[in-house]
């Protein structure tokens, strides 16, 4: 068994952050353990209030997963503001954290922001401890310092992001309007894009978190960058695919909908 830490922020309403974390890393087959970074008054509708975890307390939680439990690989999300980022970075260099996926989390998928603006240069920093970072087109824009509106605009801007020191980018377009929903994989100067078709539903809650999630358990796994960009990006299709319409706004993905499906369970 293979274990992977998320070190992020809650989700109540159990689409998002560790919560949705947990279930992609059940349904990939590896045992997820969390750190948690901000306590979040959040569902399908938006967020309604944050209070951080002291950052004290979030490296000591990291503390007690590495100094107790074989790490294989790590994945961060909401961070929400400079000191946590630093506490992080600090933590994972003491502990030599490998397999790191940094999903850059700033906004929410209502629009409410989960990053004090202050942290963006804090963000830039840590990204360079990245095996995978995953930003999505808002966050390319604010960490490569440009506007991204085409697939060549997509390619600059993971130039200039792996120039911070990322050894990995996945770019994710899902922002961009079109038929089809193309991510850039860009690693030590090649290109690749990852192709689907886009899926018509509102109820895309915590793709990112998942998406990222997936990343982390399988290069856990063995995994090569690559390899596991294309078996999480096929992950989170299927997920999208099988969205789950709870709440009053954008719905889950549906994290764990093969093992409901074996199980007998109607999720329509």
């Amino acid at each position: 068994m293979k274990n992977v830490l998320s070190i992020a922020g809650s989700d109540p309403s159990g689409g998002a952050g560790f919560q949705a974390d947990l279930k992609t890393m059940c349904a990939m087959g590896v045992y997820g353990m969390t750190a948690i970074t901000a306590v979040i008054a959040q569902n399908t509708c938006g967020v309604y209030r944050i209070q951080e975890v002291d950052p004290g307390m979030v490296a000591a939680q990291i503390e007690a997963v590495f100094t107790d439990i074989r790490v294989d690989a790590v994945k961060t999300g909401m961070v929400f503001n400079a000191r946590i980022i630093a506490a992080i970075r600090d933590s994972l260099v003491r502990f030599n954290a490998k397999n790191i996926v940094i999903d850059p989390v700033m906004v929410a998928k209502s629009g409410d922001p989960l990053l004090q603006p202050e942290a963006e240069e804090a963000v830039r920093d840590f990204s360079a401890m990245a095996d995978v970072l995953t930003p999505n087109i808002p966050e390319a824009e604010i960490i490569s310092g440009m506007s991204i509106g085409s697939q060549d605009d997509m390619i600059r801007a993971a130039e200039k992001i792996s120039a911070l020191g990322p050894r990995s980018v996945l770019v994710k377009g899902g922002h961009r309007s079109g038929a089809g929903a193309e991510d850039l994989f860009y690693s030590g100067g090649k290109a690749v894009w990852f192709k689907a078709a886009r899926v018509e539903t509102r109820h895309t809650h915590g793709t990112g978190c998942t998406l990222s999630s997936a990343i982390a358990c399988r290069l856990a796994l063995g995994d090569t960058a690559e390899e596991a960009v294309r078996a999480a990006k096929d992950y989170i299709t299927k997920a999208i695919t099988s969205s789950y319409a709870a709440g009053k706004g954008n719905g889950p993905v549906g994290h764990l909908a093969e093992l409901y499906r074996r199980a007998g369970v109607n999720t329509d």
